[in-house]
């Protein structure tokens, strides 16, 4: 790792993963994707890991892709391709992986940042947050699967509103369309994005993960969501660790 990420276990299940570009708002570099990666990576191997608090150094969580080094990030088509598969392969990470992710927010998020806060299973943001997506009037496109998931969160006329236009927005209204769980007081955004965090690593892992997965898939159907249902439950009916909670719960 090249020092553009840092990984901290914190104890009570929880690896807190920061990107650490503060002198650039931590936008996104070719170094910072494979540290990001490598750092989601570890924490998936962790069997003491049972969240992941992510989050930005300095003054700003993400502020998408840095703009001087966009000649570095475009080549020829197989080199560019490469680039962009980096970027969702974080996606994948956030979002397909075993752990949940909260986010902890502020100052700037913005295009991939703004994607990397919706991968999240849950986000929490301090009021002084802004947000938005540029891309589209820059002539490039999103990624992070917000074409799926964003209209999931705030219905389709409002995504196309928000990747379209571009335009910014505050915490308050981000709560209120459903992108965020929780908007705090700059001061308590680290307590209480990591309180999140504690709590949902002392849940049974084995459910968790499980809802995870499922939640993520979307769009499957209804009998293809109750099969994976009957499968996520039978495997916690069966799980010895189930029994030993249910058996304190009614003692």
């Amino acid at each position: 790792m090249s020092g553009t990420v840092i990984s901290t276990y914190l104890g009570n299940g929880v690896e807190k993963i920061s990107l650490n570009r503060p002198a650039r708002l931590n936008a996104i570099c070719p170094e910072l994707l494979e540290d990001l990666l490598a750092a989601f990576a570890k924490a998936a191997r962790d069997e003491e890991v049972r969240a992941i608090l992510f989050t930005g150094e300095g003054r700003a969580f993400c502020s998408g892709d840095d703009l001087k080094d966009f000649s570095g990030q475009v080549s020829d088509e197989a080199g560019t391709r490469a680039y962009v598969e980096r970027i969702q392969e974080v996606t994948r990470a956030i979002v397909r992986g075993d752990k949940p992710v909260v986010g902890a927010v502020r100052g700037w998020a913005v295009g991939g940042g703004l994607e990397w806060v919706i991968n999240c299973d849950f986000a929490v943001a301090a009021e002084n947050t802004r947000f938005f997506f540029p891309e589209i009037s820059w002539g490039l496109f999103v990624t992070g699967g917000v074409t799926e998931l964003l209209p999931r969160l705030v219905g389709l006329q409002k995504a196309r509103e928000l990747i379209l236009f571009g335009e910014k927005f505050h915490a308050r209204q981000a709560l209120q369309w459903g992108l965020l769980h929780e908007v705090v007081p700059d001061e308590e955004l680290m307590p209480r994005a990591l309180a999140l965090a504690e709590r949902i690593a002392a849940l049974p892992a084995g459910p968790v993960r499980d809802l995870k997965r499922i939640l993520a898939g979307g769009g499957r159907g209804l009998d293809a969501a109750m099969a994976e249902e009957t499968e996520a439950t039978l495997r916690g009916f069966l799980d010895p660790e189930t029994a030993r909670r249910i058996a304190a719960f009614g003692s």
